[in-house]
């Protein structure tokens, strides 16, 4: 069936660190004042204009502007809107990129903003803070030169934007007020502003994001957004809401009630929203359909989603519009470069760029040109079929060994309270123990050695030799500095989900897979395709080493279930529990390796445990029961003595505290510096029963703070902590600073645990006096 005025084809946004993370490069290269900022702003606009370009070469209606960021697009909103934290103290009208960045990174005076996940990816954005003070009187004008630059360039441009309803709901109390929602009387007439604006620029569509409709709102959220809404409309381009990661088939009746132009729907993770939607659909308005995948790297199966379109076309006509369903921002930028995967499994995948194409030969499709795009969709349809019938998915093995695991394989031989008696008497540690969370610093001599012995540029005795000595110059640091239980560094991993899935079978990896995480900092996820097992050991040697360099505890260093599976591109022809909790065997195996070798400590992280929670508090439940079983399965086959450690970072715990208890893992440390110590209150509330290190310094900023700061954040600590269970160390991972200021906050770090000792310890003879 053709129209006069056919579907249309358009994306949520695009990636913008580039194929070859030239943004990254640029920003790391500005902060260390190696090209100015001249320079970074022409590598960003160059990305813009590549992005651009291929958009529109794919043959999408309109290309995204608004989707770029310097480093994060709700940071990006709050600069826009002159909304950043006061006590910056920044000149909102002429804020600097130089000031941008400190509000993300921080500064001497300063500590950064606060950083948390962006719903369930591993995506992190700045979370605003709200006072009392807080303004919105208008800031840079980075958008709208942005959109200046895509019209110069003949494009036809859709503008992205965070609504603002999300940008509230995303943001912190910090003062003077008891509730986000009473800055909307304040909020709206900034974004009419920008509205506005954009309507005169001549932008025909705004996309504006409200992602929360995917939660679960009381109805104070959801009675502001009519009022809102309306007022937004009054002048402005055509208005497309978009929400995404889940069904908001509850808030039906609300969207249609709102004055839209469009909607979009994300019907790759919730497909079943859509009958609900289309009940009542509002005659005229455009219904954007996310069929393509923006969250994994999985090859489309066009002919299944031409099918399931072609109904919807009969009944919208061309108010139906294909697009990804949500931002590619989530995805790496092109398969391109990929020359080392088989054949075979790089038919299976799509990367941002072919995801364009796979978006437009849908609207093609649809359009009835069909012809021009059959040799993609018998493309797509002999992958599909590949992939279902390979070899290399299967494996009976490792499913027998999953079927016949039982409910005691995860449960330790006696609780805590005997456990921790017996590592006591094994270790020896004093009172507040020092430790770090892994990794330190990633030196370009550790990447260049470690690229080398990849491409075969040197043998392997000759980097075996390099990571000792990298190991040895760790272990001999922390030794110097005091630290009471030591690391190794990890100066041999890459990554820490890379490093072990490159030992895994199942696990696949790109050469350019790179995605953003936050700032500068991107990862490359491994793949999961098949059935995932351990062949060998993969830490035993490495930590063994380390521990003959000491006779102090060395810990043995992991990542766990959940976060091996969160942080991959998952299958998905299994449920993913099932996926955890082979990766949850395989790590079994490596911790009672670890300890036959002889270390006593095994770390296993999971910062990405809530990363998983499903946004609807309905379905919490049944994910939580399945991750902690993974992480209890990957972790309990040790003797009591043995201590299991496990990390959180960058997330809220308070609400899901039960479950993290349920982990049972003898010390839990958690990234607490950014927040002030806030996140720790619900552990004290809850009273969690196990050892805890709350993060005192933040390991994403290149500020050291003081000795006097980590001393007040372990006082407040104290509060809600036994001295006996308070462990001292940083937020997180060290790898992305350098060694001075790791040598720096480390000593202070000691000395702040040093001083609590002897403060605890005459506050014990002051007791022990007024007693007796």
């Amino acid at each position: 069936m053709t129209h006069a005025t056919p579907s249309r084809a358009h994306v949520l946004g695009f990636p913008r660190i580039g194929a070859h993370r030239e943004l990254k490069f640029a920003q790391e290269a500005y902060w260390s004042g190696a090209i100015s900022e001249a320079s970074l702003r022409d590598t960003g606009s160059a990305l813009r204009q590549r992005h651009w370009a291929l958009q529109q070469d794919a043959g999408l209606d309109l290309v995204c502007v608004g989707d770029f960021a310097w480093y994060d697009q709700v940071l990006s909103t709050l600069a826009l809107l002159g909304a950043l934290p006061t006590r910056f103290g920044f000149e909102t009208a002429q804020l600097s990129l130089a000031d941008y960045f400190v509000a993300a990174r921080g500064n001497p005076q300063h500590h950064a903003m606060e950083m948390t996940k962006w719903f369930d990816t591993n995506y992190h954005y700045l979370v605003p803070e709200w006072t009392a003070d807080t303004r919105f009187d208008g800031g840079v004008e980075w958008l709208f030169e942005e959109l200046a630059e895509a019209q110069a360039l003949a494009h036809t441009p859709k503008v992205t934007l965070l609504g603002p309803l999300s940008l509230l709901y995303l943001g912190k109390l910090k003062g003077g007020l008891t509730h986000s929602l009473e800055l909307l009387h304040k909020l709206i007439p900034a974004y009419q502003t920008v509205l506005t604006r954009l309507q005169q620029a001549g932008v025909e569509w705004l996309q504006i994001d409200e992602p929360i409709l995917a939660q679960d709102l009381d109805a104070q959220w959801r009675n502001a957004f009519l009022p809102s809404y309306t007022a937004l409309a009054q002048q402005a381009p055509k208005l497309m809401l978009t929400t995404y990661f889940e069904a908001v088939s509850e808030h039906a009746a609300l969207l249609h009630s709102l004055p839209l132009d469009g909607v979009h729907l994300d019907l790759l993770r919730a497909p079943q929203q859509l009958t609900v939607f289309l009940e009542n659909w509002p005659q005229g308005r455009v219904l954007s359909a996310g069929v393509i995948d923006g969250r994994n790297i999985w090859r489309a199966d066009l002919s299944d989603l031409l099918k399931q379109l072609q109904p919807l076309q009969q009944q919208l006509g061309d108010k139906l519009w294909i697009s990804s369903s949500c931002s590619l921002l989530h995805v790496p930028v092109d398969l391109a470069a990929e020359t080392s995967l088989p054949p075979e499994t790089l038919s299976w995948l799509a990367f941002a760029t072919q995801k364009l194409d796979e978006v437009v030969a849908l609207k093609l499709a649809l359009n009835g040109n069909a012809e021009a795009v059959l040799p993609q969709f018998i493309a797509a349809q002999t992958a599909i079929a590949s992939r279902a019938s390979s070899v290399r998915i299967h494996n009976p093995v490792v499913q027998k060994r999953l079927a016949s695991v039982l409910s005691a394989d995860a449960q330790r031989q006696h609780p805590f309270s005997q456990r921790i008696a017996a590592q006591q008497q094994r270790f020896a540690l004093p009172l507040f123990p020092t430790t770090s969370i892994g990794s330190f610093p990633q030196t370009a001599l550790i990447r260049q050695t470690r690229a080398a012995y990849k491409r075969g540029a040197i043998k392997h005795i000759e980097y075996l030799e390099a990571m000792r000595a990298e190991i040895r110059l760790v272990v001999a640091a922390q030794e110097k500095i005091g630290i009471d239980v030591l690391v190794h560094g990890e100066p041999e991993r890459n990554d820490m989900v890379e490093y072990f899935g490159e030992q895994l079978w199942g696990y696949g990896f790109s050469l350019n897979g790179w995605v953003q995480s936050y700032g500068s900092r991107c990862v490359k996820p491994p793949f999961i395709y098949g059935d995932v097992y351990r062949p060998e050991a993969m830490t035993v040697a490495w930590s063994e080493y380390a521990q003959s360099l000491t006779d102090k505890p060395m810990k043995g260093m992991l990542t766990g279930p959940v976060t091996m599976l969160q942080w991959s591109f998952v299958r998905d022809d299994q449920p993913r529990q099932t996926t955890a909790l082979q990766i949850a065997l395989a790590l079994r195996d490596e911790v009672q390796d670890l300890e036959r070798a002889g270390i006593g400590m095994i770390q296993i992280d999971e910062p990405a445990f809530r990363e998983g929670l499903p946004l609807k508090r309905k379905d919490w439940a049944a994910y939580l029961d399945w991750a902690v079983q993974a992480f209890k399965l990957s972790s309990a086959g040790v003797s009591d003595e043995t201590q299991i450690h496990t990390h959180m970072c960058y997330s809220e715990f308070n609400d899901i505290l039960p479950w993290i208890a349920a982990m049972d893992a003898d010390v839990i440390t958690i990234e607490t510096s950014r927040s002030d110590m806030e996140l720790l209150a619900g552990f004290g509330d809850f009273a969690y029963p196990n050892d805890i290190g709350p993060g005192v310094y933040d390991i994403h900023s290149p500020r050291v703070p003081r000795v006097s700061e980590m001393q007040n954040l372990l006082q407040k600590a104290r509060s809600v902590i036994p001295d006996a269970r308070l462990w001292v160390n940083p937020d997180c991972g060290l790898k992305t600073r350098n060694w001075p200021e790791t040598i720096a906050a480390l000593e202070h770090m000691v000395q702040a645990a040093k001083l609590l000792r002897a403060s605890a310890s005459i506050n014990d003879e002051a007791e022990h006096v007024n007693c007796c």
